[in-house]
């Protein structure tokens, strides 16, 4: 029961951040140096994680 709970919530979460998102980029606010901030953050973790193997999922 804890877990459907759980995923509910996720999923009430991500429908949310889409919705923001998608307000955020009809009106054209967006941080565009943020965004690739992030990416290129995200791309170096997982560039990092194959090289190391260290983290991330097994």
């Amino acid at each position: 029961m804890i877990r459907v709970v759980v995923f509910a919530l996720v999923l009430v979460a991500t429908l949310y951040l889409l919705v923001r998102l998608a307000g955020e980029l009809r009106r054209g606010n967006v941080d565009w140096k943020g965004v690739a901030l992030a990416a290129g953050f995200v791309m170096l973790a997982l560039y990092l994680r194959r090289i190391t193997e260290i983290g991330g999922f097994v």
